[in-house]
């Protein structure tokens, strides 16, 4: 006999599940008794918290739902901050649970690890969450979470099955197949008012975001086609290559790029919420969009959120920029005003890069310094300061190398779990032993530190860089700066190396570039994990006596 958690495992294998996170306990057990004989791959984090940023790195690089495996009650309260940075960022999560017996939910007997209502609590950071009442709903409840993973816009599912559940007899749910659905089409009138208003633009340009990731060929071929600047944001970095000459970065916050986009008198949106994590960093107000706007989104809803559109179109990202560039290049295009382009980008980027203050120029030697040493490295990014610098100076060359927990949710401690999930998800642009780094500021290490022991224990490569600057710096600015006298954010600061080290990862410091180039080195030979601690004091100074 089959049960139910055997089934579920065998289920998830034929939907292309591959690795599973998660801790487990009393009320989980009947989950891994399936997970034993799987070739499903399983890491055990140090918290479920952990868990919930491995599975959010494994879908960035993969492109696949990351799945976790949750106990009861203390396990869902510690995930749902994971759900919910991958809820804002639109990243595919697979969260199943367990609860108590059906027949005591909602109960409050004080029965272990009860919950009122688990599914209300993960209900605002979550697509849906569905309690299992009977093992004959498990391959729809399937089919439901892989639609919208496939077919919506991404988001987590949420899956709890009582203990009662878990354990009936499923054989005759093993001939269940998995349902796979298309996105939407692009709806060809819609397709066509776009086109028309782009080929009529005089000074087109595009701003894209982490939903269009998938269309950066299409787009980069439309873009080329108008002659369009193009913006991008944090996570759709690397659609248009580093050095594109149309490319203008993910600079919307800045005055000068904000200039550019109220010049443009046609404005393409594409899978992007215009929101303010990435247009608004510094909550300044004012990002404007006075020109046309058209919108290309997989939600309905978002099509009209923020910034109203005049033609929008539901649809996926790469089959509507396929359809407009298709449309586009069959019309005629109007003159276009001499120096927009890539005259008019060439000159804002040079402006741009002008502007960058000696905080800026040393934390873009610090990520210079690793992309010239590891070029095939995958960023994953903490809240920190060289992770802001980043996200407005550097520019890769291939999308999924750069995401981090700065936009959206903003949490902190989400780099270094997730940067294990990353590693295990690879990538279909590099091989499995491309390096995986992990961007970090001491306060945001001491919220997930304990995963350096899961990522010894995985072997899992991750580089580890931390930036010390001995506390929340960039808080204790903005408490300065609005005549708010500091407190709370001058923290203790741990040994990092020596507590690395007693969890088993090699350690080590660098104060300066050729140090930090040696110890990348290294550290790209090993089997486990290495944490290089990188003070901003010693790194600054040694950048002044340059």
């Amino acid at each position: 006999m089959a049960t139910c958690g055997e089934v579920l495992v065998k289920l998830l294998e034929r939907y292309g599940v591959d690795q599973v996170f998660g801790i487990p306990g009393v009320h989980t057990v009947e989950l891994y008794r399936g997970l034993a004989r799987s070739p499903i791959e399983h890491v055990t984090p140090r918290h479920e918290q952990g868990a919930g940023f491995m599975a959010d790195g494994y879908a960035r690089t993969s492109g696949k739902p990351g799945v976790c495996f949750i106990i009861t009650g203390p396990g869902m309260t510690n995930i749902t901050t994971a759900m919910g940075q991958a809820y804002a960022d639109s990243i595919p999560m697979l969260v199943i649970s367990s609860v108590q017996s059906s027949t005591q939910l909602g109960g409050g007997r004080g029965k272990l690890h009860e919950l009122p209502n688990q599914g209300a609590l993960v209900a605002g950071v979550a697509a849906f969450s569905h309690t299992l009442m009977s093992a004959d709903d498990l391959p729809s409840v399937l089919a439901r979470a892989f639609a919208v993973f496939e077919g919506a816009r991404p988001r987590p599912v949420h899956i709890e099955i009582p203990l009662d559940v878990l354990v009936q007899p499923a054989d005759h749910l093993l001939s269940s197949e998995p349902v796979h659905i298309a996105r939407a089409g692009a709806a060809p009138e819609a397709v066509s008012q776009m086109a028309a208003l782009l080929a009529e633009a005089s000074r087109p340009l595009i701003l894209a975001g982490g939903g269009a990731i998938d269309a950066a060929a299409a787009l980069t071929r439309l873009a080329e086609h108008l002659q369009a600047p193009v913006a991008l944001t944090i996570n759709a970095k690397g659609m248009l290559p580093g050095k594109h000459p149309l490319l203008i970065g993910s600079t919307q916050t800045l005055d000068t790029t904000r200039a550019l986009i109220e010049e443009a008198d046609v404005v393409l949106a594409i899978g992007t919420e215009l929101a303010e994590t990435d247009y608004d960093v510094t909550f300044a107000g004012g990002f404007k969009i006075p020109g046309t706007l058209l919108r290309v989104d997989i939600d309905p809803d978002q099509t009209v959120r923020n910034y109203p559109p005049k033609v929008a179109l539901v649809a996926d990202a790469q089959v509507a920029a396929q359809a407009l560039f298709d449309a586009v290049v069959a019309l005629p295009l109007i003159e276009r005003v001499a120096d927009w382009g890539p005259a008019r980008a060439a000159a804002l980027r040079e402006v741009n890069e002008a502007s960058w203050d000696t905080a800026m120029r040393g934390q873009t030697l610090f990520l210079d310094t690793l992309l010239e040493e590891l070029p095939n490295a995958v960023l994953v990014g903490d809240s920190t300061q060289p992770v802001y610098t980043g996200n407005l100076t550097l520019n890769p060359d291939h999308p999924r190398r750069w995401f981090n927990a700065s936009t959206g949710y903003g949490t902190l401690g989400y780099a270094l779990p997730a940067a294990m999930g990353a590693w295990l998800g690879g990538s279909p642009w590099r091989d499995s032993r491309s390096p995986v780094v992990c961007l970090i500021g001491d306060g945001g290490l001491q919220f997930t530190l304990p995963e350096l022991a899961s990522a010894v224990e995985a072997r899992i490569p991750v580089i580890v860089l931390l930036w010390n600057n001995q506390g929340y710096e960039e808080i204790k600015k903005y408490m300065v700066n609005r005549s708010i006298e500091p407190v709370g954010v001058d923290i203790h600061t741990p040994d990092f190396i020596g507590v690395a080290k007693a969890l088993g990862c090699a350690a080590e410091a660098a104060d300066g570039a050729e140090e930090l180039r040696v110890a990348l080195r290294a550290a790209s030979e090993r089997n486990g994990p290495t944490l290089i601690e990188i003070d901003q004091g010693v790194w600054m100074k040694g950048l002044k006596a340059c």
